[in-house]
């Protein structure tokens, strides 16, 4: 499967990098969207972006489990410290979104879908 949508990709689209920027080559295959970190880690795919509003460092260890791309924090919440140097430490993007997860979720069908 050629990969056609990258982490970077999405940074002109109205997220902003938070942390990790040693991932944004990392290739989107698809989204997950969940809040619950134990679903996420029974449900969710390697390659995905997910998509969350939880900010606390547990989202890394959680991102890195499951070999996710990147991690959206959508609605604006603002990702706690501890949270910004593990992904910066694991070059796990965590990527900004001031808009709802499914605005969020919307903008990746529209790239990924492309």
């Amino acid at each position: 499967m050629e990969v056609k949508v990258k982490v970077r990709d999405l940074l002109d689209k109205g997220f902003q990098v938070v942390a990790g920027h040693g991932g944004l080559e990392n290739p989107i295959e698809g989204v997950y969207i969940c809040d619950l970190l134990s679903w996420v880690m029974a449900k969710s795919k390697p390659k995905n972006a997910w998509i969350t509003i939880q900010s606390h460092v547990n989202i890394v260890a959680v991102a890195l489990m499951v070999e996710q791309s990147c991690i959206i924090v959508s609605e604006g919440v603002e990702v706690e410290k501890e949270a910004v140097e593990r992904a910066n430490e694991e070059g796990m993007p965590i990527l900004s979104f001031s808009g709802t997860s499914y605005e969020a979720a919307i903008k990746l069908y529209h790239l990924l879908s492309k």
